[in-house]
């Protein structure tokens, strides 16, 4: 069997960075406001889709946010995928600043 390039692969790594790009310029150094939060979430998964879908590859994709006020609360997360693990993929990135947390996910389906 042939293996598939890389154009037509879910790189793991190159996800992560254009999650971490989005958060990073759409939240950056911002303290934790619970007013700016719906706009916040929305703009890291449109900066993640936008990017993704720049690159060109044959997938559909799936981006979730969750966006939580660092107060010692506790958060537990999990996600279970059933499909081909030789085309399909998913990226986690957890980014925090001093007030808050903020949990993005991935999922990128082939065509």
């Amino acid at each position: 069997m042939e293996d598939l390039g890389e154009e037509t692969q879910f790189v793991v790594d190159e996800v992560s960075n254009i999650i971490k790009e989005a958060i990073e310029e759409s939240i950056g150094g911002n303290a934790y406001q619970q007013s700016k939060v719906n706009q916040w979430t929305s703009s890291v998964v449109e900066a993640c889709l936008g990017a993704l879908t720049k690159l060109q590859k044959p997938f559909k994709y799936i981006v979730t946010s969750t966006i939580m006020q660092k107060n010692g609360a506790g958060l537990h997360t999990a996600s279970s995928c059933f499909w081909d693990n030789s085309t399909d993929g998913s990226c986690t990135v957890r980014w925090e600043n001093k007030t808050m947390y903020c949990i993005v996910s991935v999922f990128g389906l082939a065509i």
